[in-house]
């Protein structure tokens, strides 16, 4: 069955080539040109997406998503280790030597994963794929219009394929939209007649991002957690490819006084204030400050009332859902959300396009749905949190979940076992019903929450941040 793929970023990828393994005969098509044909160095350096804003913005391979590979695409795995990723980094291994912690356990060899930047990985990816049987990748192709038939499926429009810009007809079984953030879709669904119920955050979060490198290749030293929260910022860090890693400071979209830190000698001043990540900025810088806003979360509804909206045509991975980016779990959804639409197409088929995007739908909301709602609960309270911290306040809420949360983040310094389970759920290798609830740490992180205070990590207060952000 002909498939098209609309996006060639690690989701759209990924989706090729599990849809293939189906027997399927699949194109990609991409608007941004591909890699140059050259090692990591070059990728990086020479690699420009236009259309991913964040192409060049830190990323992480968690733990659950490089699972995913090796059980599915181990070939992808082998081309990353050849780029450079660093095999075998653990997510919690700064832990390890923190007192009261217990040090490291046999069984926290889950929580490793391959240390990558996203250029090096997609073009990792992207090498499988056009050696995958079945799979085919067109660079420089913009879609700008559907396709639809003349037959409506249960009510709702049909799409047999796209447009391009050249005007050329790709038509296709089932339309992928692997668009991500910026995928056109959306827009041209509504040309249709169509548009799918839309979730959307008011504001989100504005990143400020610096690639380093170490003089040998080695990797940068490990803060004890990659990402921690303070007085209205949180502190990112992520390890890549070939001795690089970088640090973002993760500020509220409407925070304008911490704009100054797209100033490099700004943001270097306030990194040094948070003692867990400031060795990683004393490294040779690989980049100036790369900004980036317009991260608000969203989600896309395909299905409503037991019937698709549109037929013919899915959403995966940002194109259904984009989430807060600083907890790296954009990529591993999204390759979960292809294996989802994998197993849906083994069940039913691509003969009725309306069975298998209500059929994609019911199982996007089963098992990805909960956690775009726990991200964006954390969103809108972490964002009110932050902008009570530029008025001077403190925040206070009567949402139980959100206050369950901000406990858990504050005393997992208090116990290994709590720890281990919020790795659990941040590693995408466990629901937090499963890694909190069902394991009964709830209760000890109740018992340990009174007098903890919000932020246990060391860090400046934000008039002291704004303070070394001046420069005075």
């Amino acid at each position: 069955m002909r498939t098209l793929v609309v996006g060639a970023g690690p989701t759209g990828l990924v989706t090729a080539m599990l849809l293939a393994a189906e027997g399927a005969e699949v194109t990609v098509v991409d608007r941004d040109p591909g890699p140059p044909e050259s090692d990591a160095a070059a990728v990086w350096q020479g690699w420009r997406r236009p259309g991913v804003n964040q192409f060049r913005q830190t990323h992480c391979l968690l733990p659950g998503g490089l699972r995913l590979l090796r059980d599915e695409l181990p070939g992808a795995v082998d081309r990353l280790l050849a780029l450079g990723g660093r095999q075998g980094h653990n997510m919690i291994a700064g832990t390890w030597g923190l007192p009261g912690l217990g040090g490291r356990r046999p069984e926290d060899d889950r929580y490793e994963t391959v240390a990558v930047r996203r250029p090096v990985l997609e073009a990792a990816l992207l090498a499988e794929a056009e050696q995958t049987p079945g799979v085919t990748v067109r660079r420089g192709v913009r879609v700008t219009g559907l396709l639809t038939g003349d037959a409506r499926t249960a009510g709702s429009p049909q799409v047999t394929g796209v447009l391009t810009q050249d005007g050329e007809s790709l038509t296709a079984d089932l339309v992928v939209d692997a668009g991500g953030r910026n995928s056109p879709v959306a827009e041209l669904l509504a040309r249709i007649g169509t548009a799918p119920d839309e979730q959307r955050a008011e504001t989100g979060f504005r990143y400020y991002t610096r690639f380093f490198r170490s003089a040998d290749g080695t990797p940068g030293p490990q803060p004890p957690w990659p990402l921690c929260h303070h007085d209205s910022v949180s502190v990112l860090s992520a390890p890549g490819d070939n001795g690089t890693w970088s640090v973002t400071l993760v500020t509220s979209g409407r925070d304008q006084e911490l704009r100054a830190l797209t100033d490099t000698g700004a943001w270097q001043r306030a990194l040094k204030l948070y003692p867990w990540f400031a060795p990683l900025g004393e490294a040779e810088p690989l980049t100036d400050v790369l900004a980036m806003g317009g991260t608000e979360s969203r989600r896309l509804r395909a299905g409503v009332d037991g019937r698709p909206l549109v037929a013919g045509i899915v959403p995966v991975g940002d194109a259904w859902a984009t989430v807060n980016p600083q907890f790296g779990t954009g990529m591993t959804m999204g390759f979960r959300h292809a294996a989802l639409l994998r197993d849906a197409v083994r069940a039913v088929g691509f003969d009725d396009p309306a069975d298998l995007a209500l059929r994609f739908d019911r199982v996007t909301e089963t098992f990805l749905a909960p956690v775009w709602d726990n991200f964006a609960l954390w969103d809108r309270h972490r964002l009110a949190e932050i902008d009570a911290e530029i008025r001077g306040g403190t925040y206070t809420s009567a949402d139980e979940a959100w206050n369950l949360q901000a406990a858990v983040e504050a005393v997992r310094w208090m116990d290994p076992d709590v720890l281990r389970g919020l790795a659990e759920v941040a590693c995408l290798l466990a629901t937090p019903e499963e890694a909190l609830l069902k394991s009964g740490l709830v209760e000890k992180v109740l018992a340990l929450a009174p007098g903890t205070p919000r932020y246990a990590e060391p860090g400046p207060t934000r008039r002291a941040l704004l303070t070394a952000v001046r420069g005075v």
